[in-house]
């Protein structure tokens, strides 16, 4: 059997209000419709002592529309509704699906699911949270989880966090902070230089079940207040000042280069000036002057060998005087 003989077929038991039923095929089990961040997936499980080569086709309706057809000839056990083309999902709406199997020609009843309130049955995922330490202080940033159709805030406008933070190991003093709108909240009370934890889940006045909660995030305080800003202004004046910079000397870049290296030269009678000789009277003196004679005395110095005894007679020593050289220097 085709899948559009399948089609026809469906779609006409469907006008007619009848349901094919073969009396052979035993129908699935279990068959249930979920929904997890808007999205509409409908799940089964195969037939009780199901051998061979099985198939399934869905159909799901509102409470204001008949069924239409979903997921056709498939051999996954679910079938994705919001992912189908042809499917309008209403984040308000109420559903209900159905499913059955077939074998060849065969094939066995319907199985009709549980009904779902899409914005009051959906499971909320958890939110995504970040924490930023800034000095004594924690900044919790919270991300709301994305839906298959639509956004939280649009369905859920009254949404609210309930925020939870402990300090680390401590698990079981941990405060308490509900009912908050904003998706940045400051955490305040918090001792320094220490490392603290938190969860936060997702509240709806139209859901009666919170969020799944996110996971844990931890960081740590520190002394003193920063100011982020600070060093982002003075890296956005830097940058200022260096494109100006560039801009003045792309500009001006031929007068620049005249004032580090001038092409004017010195006139004529300056190079003549620095150039000329030197005419200085002293200096032509000292240039023609011849070194003075040199004066000088000659010296005798007088060498003894021998030695005189104690009581000699003097006229000895004056004769050993007379015999000694002169040397002149």
């Amino acid at each position: 059997m085709t899948a559009a003989i399948t089609v026809l077929i469906l779609t006409t038991s469907t006008l007619c209000g009848s349901t094919v039923v073969s009396g052979i095929l035993s129908r699935p089990t279990n068959v249930n419709l979920t929904s997890y961040n808007m999205n509409l997936v409908l799940t089964w499980n195969p037939p009780k002592g199901a051998a061979g080569s099985l198939v399934y086709t869905t159909q799901y309706k509102t409470t204001v529309t008949a069924y239409t057809v979903g997921c056709v000839n498939i051999t996954a056990l679910e079938c994705d509704l919001t992912r189908l083309s042809e499917s309008a999902i209403n984040e308000n709406g109420k559903y209900t699906g159905r499913v059955l199997v077939q074998s060849g020609s065969e094939a066995s009843a319907w199985v009709e699911s549980n009904q779902i309130n899409m914005d009051g049955d959906t499971i909320i995922g958890s939110p995504d949270v970040s924490l930023f330490s800034n000095g004594p202080t924690i900044e919790v940033s919270i991300k709301d989880p994305v839906f298959a159709i639509s956004a939280l805030r649009n369905i859920y406008i009254f949404a609210t966090y309930n925020i939870t933070y402990w300090k680390d190991s401590q698990k079981e003093k941990a405060k308490h902070i509900s009912n908050i709108q904003q998706n940045r909240v400051v955490l305040n009370d918090l001792d320094p230089w220490t490392k603290y934890c938190v969860q936060v889940q997702i509240n709806t006045e139209r859901n009666s079940n919170p969020s799944k909660p996110s996971g844990i995030v931890c960081e740590n305080t520190t002394n003193e207040k920063e100011s982020p800003w600070v060093a982002a202004m003075v890296t956005f004046v830097f940058m200022a000042l260096a494109v100006a910079l560039g801009v003045v000397a792309v500009v001006y870049r031929k007068s620049i280069s005249n004032f580090f290296c001038p092409k004017d030269t010195l006139p004529q009678h300056f190079k003549e000036y620095l150039l000329a000789p030197p005419n200085s009277t002293i200096y032509l003196a000292m240039q023609n002057s011849h070194p003075p004679e040199e004066i000088y005395h000659k010296v005798g110095i007088i060498t003894d060998d021998r030695t005189l005894e104690e009581g000699g007679p003097l006229e000895e020593a004056r004769a050993t005087c007379s015999r000694q050289s002169n040397v002149t220097m």
